[in-house]
């Protein structure tokens, strides 16, 4: 039967078919804190790697202090994502970043609180429901001319988590596990935000 369902070749513009949106907090060179939203990240046991379009303030605060925290937004906060997207840390504005403004204090501008860390210098986005510690362990970059100046490059890097700080609210009281049931983490689908339904099961591995 599924042999007769119709199919087109097509020719997106992006291919984000439905990944996590994450703040990225790290430290600018002065002390001050930076947040970067983005939504290509994925997690393999205590490993969560991010890719990022190079160029970023972020970026450079990652490639320097090598660490950072990973906070994993709900979807009722897609709002203050999206009064971050089209500002950057970076001053002046990059000439090929059209239509964006500089923003100093991020977390103020997204209406969200820092919180210390401690195993990290850069701060804790406490509104997000899952705040991961972690530090870098692996960097893989396109040759640095392709992207330094303007955007079209990208830089994947893997980050070691070192603590992991939840809300009570979204754990399984007793245990270590988050309840799937009482969280679900915000979703960036073809550049729009979409929260996840109610769950429909669990795999075998499941321990609770």
């Amino acid at each position: 039967m599924s042999a007769s369902i119709p199919t087109r070749i097509i020719h997106p513009s992006i291919l984000y078919f439905g990944t996590p949106v994450l703040l990225i907090a790290t430290r600018n060179e002065g002390g001050s804190a930076n947040l970067t939203p983005m939504s290509s990240a994925w997690a393999l046991a205590d490993r969560v790697v991010l890719g990022l379009t190079g160029g970023g303030q972020g970026l450079a605060n990652l490639r320097r202090e090598r660490e950072c925290t990973l906070n994993v937004v709900a979807p009722t906060q897609w709002r203050a994502i999206e009064a971050l997207a089209p500002t950057t840390g970076r001053d002046p504005v990059p000439d090929w970043k059209h239509g964006y403004r500089h923003a100093a204090d991020k977390f103020a501008l997204a209406g969200l609180t820092p919180l210390p860390s401690q195993r990290v210098r850069a701060p804790r986005v406490a509104e997000c429901p899952l705040q991961l510690e972690a530090r870098v362990t692996a960097w893989h970059e396109r040759p640095l001319d392709a992207w330094k100046d303007g955007p079209g490059g990208f830089v994947t890097v893997e980050t070691e988590v070192l603590r992991v700080h939840a809300h009570e609210e979204v754990t399984i009281d007793g245990s270590e596990h988050i309840d799937p049931t009482r969280f679900r983490p915000l979703l960036y689908v073809f550049r729009h935000y979409v929260g996840g339904g109610p769950a429909l099961g669990r795999t075998f591995k499941a321990e609770v």
